[in-house]
């Protein structure tokens, strides 16, 4: 038992220090990132509605700027703001959350503006959707 003892403790210290690296590391900055992919709010919407599978390999968890045309803004209960982006879809778009990790110019955008956004896609429930988006010139 005495020899598996010290396996074990190594394991705690090496589950240990992980656990704090992953904890601790900081956030990406998406406002300094690369963009992966830019594309259009329609093109993409019609890129998961063609084919879900191959659009998610292609841009799931990737950088993309997105531009388009303000349909609806909302905010939630955390007080995250969301714009959706017309995708030449009567009930769906493109739903960009804006980052609250980052300090925004502005939180109100007029409907039938033409925005950029620059955020990561999670994919496409109804929607597609990007988090932590911050607006592009």
């Amino acid at each position: 038992m005495k020899k598996y003892l010290k396996y074990i403790i190594g394991l705690v210290i090496i589950g240990i220090g992980s656990g704090a690296y992953m904890y601790y590391k900081p956030h990406q900055n998406i406002k300094s990132s690369k963009v992966d992919v830019s594309l259009s709010a329609a093109e993409v919407f019609q890129a998961f509605e063609a084919d879900e599978s191959a659009a998610n390999t292609e841009y799931l968890d990737k950088i993309m700027a997105v531009n388009g045309t303000v349909r609806d803004v909302s905010k939630n209960e955390e007080g995250i703001v969301s714009v959706t982006l017309d995708a030449g879809q009567d009930m769906f778009g493109v739903i960009c959350q804006l980052d609250q990790l980052t300090q925004h110019a502005r939180e109100d955008f007029p409907i039938g503006e033409k925005v950029s956004f620059k955020g990561i896609c999670t994919g496409m429930l109804m929607d597609v959707v990007l988090v932590r988006c911050v607006e592009t010139n």
